[in-house]
């Protein structure tokens, strides 16, 4: 055990920015193509960050079997962040990303990276992040609007957006992030189990 700990106490190296960059882009691909048929539709774009959730378990844990260290998982929400901000998207999207990543990565911390629940835990977490954007708009609808009107939305799809969206429509949101990453992660603890017995990754 004492051997885990200071082994995810250690500095990252070259190697494993270099791993956590290939993977954070990776990991982008794999939300992006997840998403995207939701983002485009003013309706359904309330479970983008379901469709994001569905694909990219595999590859957030591989992360986490590469490297198992302290706050590779935080630099890659920093760097996915700054990518879905420069890209146009919502302030809140963002920061969502970046909040989540931090917080998935205190809670694979205190398994030492090494317990397959509390990974896939810290996965299904991360993926809620991209509802910030959307728990904003709830909250604050004009304001989100303005923000996205100046990123170059059109107000028609707004407009959809804001007759569609209700109490119903958040819950639904939610629930779906957490199934959908929920067996992404399953998917991806069974696709991976070699990779994890080599990590030392257990229950």
């Amino acid at each position: 055990m004492s051997n885990q700990v200071n082994s995810m106490n250690k500095g990252l190296t070259v190697k494993d920015l270099v791993t956590t960059g290939i993977f954070t882009a990776l990991l982008f691909v794999f939300v992006l193509v997840g998403g995207v048929f939701f983002a485009t539709n003013p309706v359904l774009t309330f479970f983008m960050p379901a469709g994001g959730g569905l694909l990219a378990g595999p590859i957030y844990l591989l992360l986490i079997a590469k490297v198992h260290k302290r706050w590779s998982l935080s630099i890659m929400g920093v760097i996915m962040g700054i990518i879905w901000f420069v890209t146009g998207m919502h302030w809140a999207f963002a920061l969502g990303y970046l909040i989540m990543a931090i917080v998935a990565d205190f809670v694979a911390g205190a398994g030492q990276y090494k317990s397959k629940k509390l990974n896939s835990l810290s996965y299904i977490l991360f993926s809620l992040g991209g509802t910030g954007s959307y728990i904003v708009f709830f909250v604050d609808p004009n304001g989100w609007a303005q923000t996205m009107l100046g990123n170059g939305t059109e107000q028609s799809y707004i407009d959809t957006m804001q007759a569609t969206a209700n109490t119903g429509i958040l819950i639904a949101m939610f629930a779906a992030v957490i199934i959908t990453s929920a067996i992404s992660a399953f998917v991806g603890c069974k696709m991976l189990k070699k990779q994890f017995e080599k990590a030392g990754i257990t229950a």
